[in-house]
């Protein structure tokens, strides 16, 4: 992934990509059962996780994911929790994944980041707690 032609995250060989989302109502409880989600996931090859092979997770901030496109052709953002509550929250994740024993790359917050993957498979999951 990079910002401004510069790369600021990426992890090789198999991984989790997780663009996490942050709504008003989340709290850093449930995002530590995200981060202990994640790290526990069993859908790398054989069935096994990221917390069974060691596994790295690049973790990004990923505000859109909680657009609205039900009216008009315009998405509305209004679930998306804003940044001063989002970025806590999505740190939080990336902390508990640390202390689970992660090893963990990120995006910037609030950044224009352009983000690159090899979608094996191809496998994309919403994983909700």
């Amino acid at each position: 992934m990079t910002v401004d032609d510069r790369v600021v995250g990426a992890i090789d060989g198999p991984g989790l990509l997780a663009l996490v989302g942050v709504t008003h109502d989340d709290t850093p409880e449930r995002a530590r059962k995200l981060a202990a989600k994640l790290w526990g996931l069993r859908v790398l090859p054989e069935e096994r996780s990221c917390s069974d092979l060691g596994a790295p997770l690049l973790v990004i901030s990923q505000f859109t994911l909680y657009g609205d496109t039900r009216k008009g052709r315009r998405p509305s953002w209004i679930a998306a929790a804003p940044g001063p509550v989002a970025e806590p929250l999505v740190d939080e994740v990336v902390t508990e994944l640390r202390a689970l024993g992660a090893k963990v790359e990120t995006g910037v917050f609030g950044a224009d980041m352009k983000v690159s993957l090899v979608n094996d498979g191809p496998v994309t999951l919403i994983v909700e707690t």
